[in-house]
C-alpha cells in the first residue's frame, strides 16, 4: 500500500442503499479530511474531474468501477475492492475492522465475498432495506446527540 494514499477519494455507487449508508457513515468520521466522496451514479459525474493527471494508472470504466469500490490515491494509485475499504477504514481509525481481511487466509475469501456482494448489491439493499433504515436513524440519532453535547467548540464524546 501506497504512503500517500490519502486524501483517498472513493468513487462509490451512492444508488445502492448499502453501499451508501457505509460511505455516510465514513463521511461522517472523516474530520480530517482524509477521505473525498464522489458518487458514480450522479448523473453529472466525469471520472475526468476526479483522474488525477499524475496518475499511471489506467482509469477505470463505468463498467469497472459498478463492478467494484474504487479509490485514487493522493499519489494517483488506484485501488479497488476490499482493499479500498481497508484504507477508507484505516483513515477514520477503524482499520482493525477490516485488517484481518488482509491476511493470506482470508484475504480470497474476503476478495470473493466483496466481488459476490458487488455483484447482486441492489437486490441485497432491497432485501436489507429496513435494517438499513433502522442503522441510518440509529446513526443519525446518535449523531443528534453527540452534537447536542457539543457547546463552545468543546465535545464530550
Amino acid at each position: 500500500m501506497s504512503t500517500t494514499a490519502y486524501p483517498l477519494t472513493l468513487l462509490y455507487d451512492a444508488s445502492c442503499p448499502v453501499c451508501r449508508l457505509e460511505m455516510d457513515e465514513l463521511r461522517h468520521r472523516s474530520v480530517a479530511g482524509q477521505l473525498l466522496f464522489v458518487n458514480i451514479s450522479a448523473p453529472d459525474f466525469n471520472l475526468a474531474d476526479h483522474w488525477p493527471a499524475s496518475s499511471s494508472a489506467l482509469p477505470p470504466t463505468m463498467l469497472d468501477m459498478n463492478a467494484a469500490l474504487h479509490g485514487i490515491g493522493a499519489d494517483g494509485e488506484l485501488y479497488t475492492g476490499v482493499e479500498t475499504i481497508r484504507l477508507a477504514y484505516a483513515a477514520v481509525g477503524l482499520g482493525w475492522l477490516w485488517a484481518p481481511t488482509a491476511w493470506p487466509v482470508l484475504r480470497p475469501i474476503t476478495d470473493m465475498g466483496y466481488r459476490w456482494f458487488a455483484r447482486h448489491r441492489y437486490s441485497i439493499s432491497e432485501r436489507l432495506a429496513p435494517l438499513v433504515n433502522v442503522i441510518a436513524q440509529r446513526r443519525a440519532q446518535a449523531r443528534q446527540r453527540r452534537m447536542q453535547r457539543c457547546h463552545d467548540d468543546h465535545c464530550e464524546m
